[in-house]
């Protein structure tokens, strides 16, 4: 465990070791400035557009689902029951799509090794012979539960709502007469995410939850683009129940799918354990977060996600400073004593 003097407060290399941090983004980490007071409008639009353009995780995500929905996604006809063909048909796709991005990262980032450490947070090695893991190994533990219950959930999720919608048992937006709602939406989902996780994740916290089921994500103290989904078949079911909301807010099966794929494909881009992707010394593509790898690390802070201050709110907030980090550990000596 680090105490307050590995956390550093500017972009930099720090020592290797168990303890330090290889590299820290410029701290302190900043939540969305969509609650400050007075408003900030410009700063607002900054915030968002930065989110998606000109290029990120969110967008590329949009992207596939767009390219998904037109050429891999069943009819409405085809949808009204459920059988194994189309079915399968999800399954495939949802689990090419794992491959390519999750696969694609720990290829580029841990295989080829195209950035060596640099913007790497933790720069300590996967474990590749620990009892702790399935198979002994953590890529291998966290591969197997990705694609064979994380894959699974989300098909049986996504198959579950297509069903909905062509029946009428969930609302359905108007195409196209109503795309401003579906352009909302999108933009929408990251401030439900942050909120979902947010909630879903403080709860499996507790005692006999984070034993139970939560433990089995945790085994990661050091994360890879393989850890975001790799959890317990449970908690993928309490994670991706996401998709439920839309049982009361209208879609479209584009909508269900690219929901669906910005939890699952951004668990894997927000834990590719580097803040990005960088070319001759600049970032390029920003994908995991400082702020969740001090989760990682420290366990009881950061349970939610930078759109939506939930932990500010809550008092689990951690930016990454050295204040910050001691009054994290004053927080947790005073309720474990």
């Amino acid at each position: 465990m680090a105490d307050s003097a590995d956390i550093q407060t500017t972009g930099t290399s720090t020592k290797k070791g168990s303890s330090a941090w290889n590299y820290t983004p410029e701290l302190p980490v900043k939540v969305s400035p969509y609650f400050q007071w007075p408003p900030n409008a410009p700063q607002i639009l900054r915030w968002i557009t930065s989110g998606w353009l000109p290029v990120s995780e969110r967008l590329i995500i949009l992207v596939l689902a767009i390219i998904a929905s037109l050429f891999f996604q069943p009819s409405a006809e085809l949808t009204r029951n459920f059988e194994s063909g189309w079915i399968a048909g999800i399954f495939v796709r949802n689990l090419v799509l794992m491959l390519m991005v999750a696969g694609g990262l720990h290829w580029y980032f841990y295989i080829a090794r195209k950035q060596g450490d640099e913007r790497r947070y933790d720069a300590r090695p996967f474990a590749r012979s620990n009892r702790v893991f399935t198979f002994g190994s953590q890529v291998r533990d966290n591969m197997f539960w990705t694609l064979a219950s994380g894959v699974t959930v989300w098909t049986l999720y996504e198959c579950l709502m297509l069903w909905a919608l062509a029946n009428g048992y969930a609302p359905q937006l108007s195409m196209p007469n109503q795309w401003y709602w579906l352009v909302l939406f999108i933009l929408l989902i990251p401030m439900w995410e942050t909120t979902h996780f947010f909630l879903i994740h403080r709860l499996i916290h507790t005692s006999k939850l984070y034993q139970r089921i939560h433990h089995l994500h945790h085994r990661n103290t050091n994360v890879g683009p393989w850890s975001g989904l790799s959890m317990h078949p449970l908690e993928h079911i309490v994670y991706l129940s996401t998709i439920l909301i839309h049982f009361i807010v209208p879609s479209t099966p584009f909508l269900i799918a690219f929901h669906l794929m910005y939890f699952t494909l951004s668990a894997a881009t927000t834990h590719t354990g580097y803040q990005g992707v960088v070319i001759n010394g600049k970032l390029v593509l920003p994908l995991g977060t400082f702020h969740h790898q001090l989760h990682h690390r420290y366990f009881t802070c950061n349970y939610g996600g930078l759109e939506m201050p939930w932990d500010q709110w809550t008092g689990s907030f951690h930016d990454g400073t050295d204040h910050s980090h001691k009054d994290f550990l004053a927080r947790r000596k005073a309720k474990n004593s």
